[in-house]
């Protein structure tokens, strides 16, 4: 999902980056919003007598910007869409992980995605979260049995009510996806249809919006569809706000998952090791699937043995397999077809 800011109606405990000397006893993360949440940091920090400072960021391109401009020593853990771990991996920037000191065993199989983490071999990083682009709404203002096919979400019924989720990866996967074309086959002779799509949907949208701007317009009424939402923008509205949900129509949808791993260069490898390895802990998962910023599953299912009955419920963890063997990863594009659509996608936004 690369990419999210914090989220509506929450706040978090973003900690100021240290000086560039990393101090003895601190350690340094690049991370998402959902790491900012001091239920999830403090009891690393009270465990290990240390200090996390954290800093988050938007979007691969400027994670990577940030590394390339630090000196080393100055970061010690990454927190990156797992896609997007190989463009890490060729900016030398991701040290090598102990496979036997990661539990991989415990993940949901379809998660651990080997392919995304490991490099020749070696592992670089470990998926730690991971959900859905697919179909928010109001249950109160749609018929939710339009939202099972995506071939009524965006029909004309619903002209006006519809916001777009801003990425061009998820959407165009939903596009291809409505098309019948697999996110994994996507090549440049797939545009023109997906293309057709995405001015369907695009003329039947009141807005193309942020996280903070899409969410904000479903809770409040402006609109009653987001396409490429998912758990993680209503998840945390769930408590005031039940009519907001989500569901996978019965075509599929675009599944995320975001990795973590130690910063080459780290000045304490150890503890940047152990941050990792907490992060992916069952106690972990639990807390940062539940963070105040956004909800997402688990990588660890023995995260479910620490959540309580109403997070599962919330998480649909039940119908986890289902999802998991309905949905398709991120669109994974090589140079020359990325800016294909990324031109496409513009295209689409002036329309």
């Amino acid at each position: 999902m690369t990419r999210i800011p914090t989220l509506l109606f929450t706040t978090t405990a973003l900690g100021s980056l240290a000086s560039a000397a990393l101090a003895e006893g601190e350690l340094n993360a690049l991370v998402w919003c959902d790491h900012t949440d001091p239920a999830l940091i403090e009891p690393f920090e009270a465990a290990h007598d240390v200090k996390v400072n954290l800093r988050e960021y938007e979007g691969t391109g400027a994670a990577l910007a940030l590394l390339e401009q630090s000196r080393p020593g100055d970061w010690d853990v990454l927190v990156i869409d797992g896609i997007d771990v190989f463009r890490a991996v060729e900016a030398g920037i991701l040290a090598p992980l102990p496979d036997d000191e990661l539990p991989t065993a415990d993940f949901f199989p379809e998660v651990v995605m080997a392919e995304n983490n490991s490099i020749d071999g070696t592992t670089y990083a470990v998926t730690e979260k991971f959900g859905y682009n697919t179909i928010s709404y109001n249950a109160d203002k749609v018929d939710p049995a339009d939202m099972e096919s995506l071939a009524t979400v965006w029909s004309e019924k619903y002209d006006g009510r519809i916001s777009i989720y801003d990425y061009y990866l998820p959407v165009m996967g939903l596009a291809a996806i409505a098309g019948g074309i697999p996110t994994a086959e996507i090549g440049g002779d797939d545009l023109e249809a997906i293309g057709g799509t995405l001015s369907t949907m695009r003329s039947r949208a009141a807005s193309v919006a942020g996280v903070v701007a899409a969410q904000t317009a479903l809770a409040t009424g402006e609109v009653d569809i987001v396409v490429g939402g998912g758990e993680w923008l209503t998840a945390v509205l769930a408590g005031e706000q039940p009519e907001l949900t989500w569901t996978i129509p019965q075509e599929g949808a675009v599944r995320w998952a975001q990795s973590i791993g130690v910063v080459a260069g780290s000045e304490n490898p150890d503890l940047a090791l152990e941050f990792v390895k907490y992060i992916v802990s069952p106690e972990g998962q639990a807390r940062l699937a539940t963070s105040s910023c956004f909800w997402g599953m688990p990588a660890n299912a023995k995260a479910g043995d620490v959540l309580s009955d109403e997070q599962k419920s919330i998480l649909r963890w039940d119908e986890q397999a289902d999802y998991l063997a309905r949905t398709q990863l991120y669109p994974a594009p090589d140079a020359d077809l990325d800016i294909e659509m990324q031109d496409l996608w513009l295209e689409t936004l002036q329309q």
